[in-house]
């Protein structure tokens, strides 16, 4: 399986998404929505891009270092991360249903340890060099 490949999909879907539900929060969601939630709304999207932006940078750092098994697991962690952060705020947003509140520390987590897996990563090139 080509891994830069698949992450550079996932980043490419995940930043196409951001920028979509960035409009529709901005346009569609301002007279539904409280400024709350809107503000909530806007921090799934930033977050959801940027880490779509890291995913990239996975997958071009997998094309050198294919088998590199912490790049992997950064690469799988930003995905989690991304659908559990993002995703459940969106949902917080849209359905007001409280229980999506903990899944987003989750992602947050999950996010946090990736990031760790590449400065791990960058910690051991270094080391090499």
């Amino acid at each position: 399986m080509n891994r830069s490949a698949l992450f550079l999909f996932i980043a490419s879907l995940a930043a196409f998404l951001a920028v979509a539900l960035g409009a529709f929060g901005a346009h569609g969601l301002r007279e539904i929505l409280s400024t709350q939630q809107l503000i909530t709304w806007e921090t799934a999207v930033r977050y959801q891009m940027w880490h779509a932006l890291a995913l990239a940078i996975i997958s071009l750092l997998l094309n050198q270092h294919t088998e590199n098994k912490l790049l992997i697991r950064s690469g799988w962690l930003m995905t989690a991360g991304m659908l559990f952060f993002s995703g459940s705020l969106y949902a917080l947003c849209l359905t007001d249903q409280k229980w999506f509140g903990p899944i987003t520390p989750i992602g947050g987590g999950l996010l946090i340890i990736g990031w760790l897996s590449i400065l791990t990563f960058s910690f051991k090139r270094i080391r090499n060099v």
